[in-house]
């Protein structure tokens, strides 16, 4: 039996959404789901209580930055990630690939890995497929990815050809050196950027080595959200229904009720938290940035419609004035409500898919929030 596994419960017949679970060794979560991005074993100014009380079921914590600090031999002395950071939940953990691949003035990629300098220190290092594995296997998550590469967007065919190909070989190294498959799920990864062909040809290598789950990457780095969905369109049915789905990297509300419609189950992105730590807030009628002087004597919640602690607690007058100032408690009071306001789209996404009504519930929440308006902003 697979550490982790997926459970269709039912499929939207409005819209081809799917409702399921998934199981894993520290607990089940239902999907659609947004995994809360923790990169060094926090997500910034949350407590692992505040997660909880949200309704976060899965965090994601990122290999790169807790290979250079701590140290994966510290969390595994600690126990592995849960007793390191308190969280009794899943955990997904990414490879290190993004971090590394993203650093192109000081890396060089070989058939062996990837050479290059620490950003901290400029210590001179080398990940590979199985030092990737060894990092993961110590971490301790429930979900792990394989390593692969990500070039950026947009890239020239050829390149993206050879890059999928060395993605599909380095995926094979990575289930040959994954040492605790019997309590963590190995995840393969499909890229291709946006030509369908290179798509196929990924998902068809990865599909064949039989992972427990699959990942598509390479998208939200930098293409059209059209070209984002088209992409979607033709590689989500290349992949296993009876294994999760996982959309890397996009958090923003318009790309997660899309991304469900088109059949991914897990999601993740800094997002969220990121604007948060700005002033700039996810509400039902769209962005709201509080620094705005507009809000200095606004004592209104954050959203009217929110029944998160921090809109039933807090005016925008008095978050903005903490914001303002730099204080701590504002970026904690943000961040938390940008959080639940996407835990709780996605509630609602499941429960649109449960009443055969996404589509319906699609348009509701694009009008509401401003999407369909010309010249709309977004994040």
């Amino acid at each position: 039996m697979p550490a982790v596994t997926y459970e269709h419960i039912k499929t939207c017949k409005q819209s081809g959404a799917r409702l399921g679970i998934v199981h894993t060794p520290h607990g089940s979560f239902e999907t659609p789901m947004f995994m809360p991005v923790g990169t060094l074993a926090t997500v910034k100014t949350m407590s692992p209580e505040d997660l909880k009380d949200m309704g976060a079921k899965i965090i994601l914590s990122n290999t790169y930055h807790l290979w250079l600090r701590p140290g994966h031999d510290i969390v595994k002395g600690a126990g592995g990630l849960h007793k390191f950071m308190n969280w009794d939940r899943p955990i997904l953990t990414d490879s290190g690939g993004f971090q590394v691949f993203s650093l192109s003035d000081m890396r060089k990629i070989t058939e062996e890995g990837v050479e290059f300098k620490n950003h901290l220190n400029g210590e001179r290092m080398f990940l590979s497929p199985e030092k990737a594995m060894e990092i993961q296997n110590d971490l301790g998550p429930d979900i792990m990815m394989a390593f692969d590469e990500c070039p950026p967007y947009p890239a020239e065919y050829d390149y993206m050809k050879a890059s999928v190909e060395r993605t599909s070989r380095w995926a094979e190294r990575c289930l040959k050196a994954h040492a605790r498959s019997n309590d963590q799920g190995l995840f393969g990864i499909v890229q291709g950027g946006e030509y369908e062909e290179l798509r196929k040809q990924s998902a068809k290598d990865l599909v064949s080595l039989d992972f427990p789950g699959y990942a598509i990457g390479g998208l939200s780095v930098g293409e059209p959200k059209d070209i984002m969905n088209e992409v979607l369109e033709f590689t989500t049915p290349l992949l296993p229904a009876n294994k999760p789905r996982y959309l890397m990297g996009v958090g923003s509300p318009d790309s997660l009720v899309d991304g469900a419609i088109r059949g991914i189950d897990m999601f993740d992105c800094v997002l969220p938290t990121r604007i948060a730590r700005n002033g700039t807030l996810m509400t039902s009628a769209g962005r709201l940035v509080i620094r705005n002087a507009k809000f200095a004597r606004d004592y209104r919640p954050l959203d009217e419609k929110c029944d998160c602690h921090v809109c039933e607690n807090y005016t925008r007058a008095y978050i903005r004035h903490l914001i303002k100032c730099n204080e701590t408690l504002g970026f904690r009071l943000t961040t938390y409500h940008n959080l639940y306001f996407l835990l709780k789209l996605m509630e609602n996404v499941r429960q649109a898919i449960r009443e055969d009504r996404l589509l319906d519930y699609r348009e509701e929440f694009f009008e509401e929030y401003g999407f369909n308006k010309p010249n709309a902003k977004n994040f």
